[in-house]
């Protein structure tokens, strides 16, 4: 499977720091397009402490644990449209916006995209393909809500950072987690199933 994952400048980037984890331990996932918005290496820095600026695949390796010479993530630049992810003939799955911006949110919605995570979120859609957002902001405003109706509307998957707490997480890793199997579950993609509802009633 080949998937695309754009990272932006929205607040909760350790999401995308574990979902590109978990998709390149998978199994399942060969290949990783991975776009970044100009802002989320400020936002991963202020977060956690990454230095993600000029960014290249070996960085992002490193980021993420992987070793260095790993090549199921391919880097494309934010402003390079002829990047594969740019193209529907390219074969791929779907794409994982996460964190998503209201920015992005906005620009994907009215069609008006100006770089390669627009551009591919846009394939997405007029291909038939996934598209998973993350949007990570709050509250919600009427503009907001109205672009995620949307883009729900025209065959976009809405998940917004919202993890759940009946697994009785411990730690903030076993929180975002939770969220990060959730995205993985719009693909099909194995994961552990130690944070899934069971139906077993509670004494």
């Amino acid at each position: 499977m080949e998937l695309t994952v754009g990272i932006t400048g929205a607040s909760g980037t350790i999401y995308a720091y574990r979902t590109l984890q978990l998709l390149a331990a998978s199994g399942a996932v060969e290949t990783i397009n991975l776009v970044m918005s100009g802002t989320s290496a400020t936002v991963a820095q202020v977060e956690m402490g990454a230095n993600l600026k000029d960014v290249n695949a070996e960085k992002i390796n490193e980021w993420l644990g992987l070793p260095k010479d790993s090549k199921i993530i391919r880097f494309w630049r934010l402003d390079n449209l002829a990047a594969k992810p740019s193209s529907g003939s390219n074969k791929q799955a779907g794409m994982i916006i996460v964190p998503c911006s209201m920015g992005t949110l906005g620009a994907i919605a009215s069609g008006a995209g100006a770089n390669l995570i627009h551009r591919a979120a846009d394939v997405c859609l007029k291909e038939g393909r996934k598209l998973v957002i993350v949007p990570r902001e709050t509250p919600y405003n009427s503009i907001h809500l109205e672009n995620m109706l949307k883009l729900s509307r025209a065959g976009a998957r809405i998940l917004p950072a919202s993890p759940g707490f009946y697994h009785r997480p411990k730690t903030i890793e076993e929180l975002v987690e939770h969220l990060c199997f959730r995205i993985l579950d719009q693909f099909d993609i194995p994961h552990s199933k130690k944070s899934e509802w069971t139906g077993e009633e509670v004494s």
